[in-house]
């Protein structure tokens, strides 16, 4: 596999608009894995906000792992009372993310069969618009501390996710996307210029299950804890069908689990599950079972 590794800026040009992000790959990437960033961050600061740790994706399982930058801080979601500059000016992210994966299958000969999205947050809200938009582009879509809106809050109401595996990662003790559904609170929507109401985190992997024809009860099961934390895992899985798997994060906040804790503001990050390691399971590696959702486990830090 890849050794050689390194970081570089590239940009295109959307509806007159320069769009930029970077790419950490070797010199023959067979996978693309899409990060889309959070509310008032860019794809440098979500970089360093999960401490690199997506970067080992490219050298352990040749995957482009890109960093996409929104605009002005936001993506463009599918969330009718989304109202920052993004969504006022109707930025094509849509179109934006096409591009570059036919900019990367041009310039780093990436398998566009192989084009898995990853989303935290405002990113997380992108990468299910995309679901439902874009059905042929993406292998797989991951959604961290994003829960999809309710029908009458949804731009795309009446549209159908694509059936792929989805990955959903949400902590319970989320201060800004509850885990419970329903609207952010009063704060949140200010700070955020959002709106809405939301499904749970359940129902939202119900939601996907259904979309997935998964027309069977998930099985359930705790997977890990670092002490603080406890992640379960809820799992839709029926043969030939594209699995919907939810990692309950109890205790967790508004983070990504993993190596590198979030500032303390957004709650707990979890060191329980890495979740780089999930995605390469259930991704990069292919369906995940019983064992290898065992080694995602991360050994705790000595106190």
């Amino acid at each position: 596999m890849s050794q050689d590794i390194q970081a570089a800026s590239d940009s295109l040009v959307i509806d007159g608009r320069k769009r930029t992000y970077t790419v950490v790959a070797g010199p023959a990437p067979r996978a693309a894995l899409l990060v889309f960033h959070g509310s008032r961050q860019n794809g440098v600061v979500h970089r360093r906000f999960t401490g690199g740790s997506f970067d080992a994706l490219a050298r352990t399982h040749d995957a482009a792992v890109v960093y996409l930058d929104g605009y002005a801080g936001n993506w463009n979601d599918a969330r009718r009372e989304s109202r920052f500059k993004a969504r006022r000016e109707n930025v094509d992210d849509v179109a934006f993310t096409r591009a570059v994966v036919g900019q990367l299958a041009s310039s780093h000969g990436v398998d566009t069969g192989r084009v898995f999205a990853v989303g935290y947050s405002n990113g997380g809200q992108m990468v299910m618009r995309l679901a439902h938009e874009t059905p042929q582009l993406l292998a797989g879509a991951a959604v961290i501390a994003a829960t999809m809106p309710t029908p009458e809050h949804f731009l795309l109401d009446g549209a159908t996710p694509a059936a792929v595996p989805m990955l959903l990662i949400h902590g319970t003790k989320d201060r800004i996307v509850p885990y419970e559904g329903g609207e952010l609170a009063w704060w949140a929507r200010a700070l955020f210029k959002v709106g809405g109401s939301n499904l749970s985190m359940p129902q939202t992997a119900a939601y996907f299950a259904a979309a997935n024809g998964l027309d069977v009860a998930p099985t359930t099961a705790v997977v890990a804890s670092d002490g603080a934390t406890t992640v379960e895992r809820l799992e839709y899985r029926a043969g030939g069908r594209p699995p919907v798997v939810l990692y309950t994060v109890i205790g967790g906040g508004h983070t990504i689990p993993g190596p590198k804790a979030a500032p303390f503001i957004v709650g707990r990050t979890s060191t329980a599950v890495d979740t780089a390691t999930l995605l390469t399971q259930h991704f990069l590696d292919g369906a995940v079972g019983e064992a290898s959702a065992e080694s995602a486990v991360s050994s705790r830090p000595a106190s």
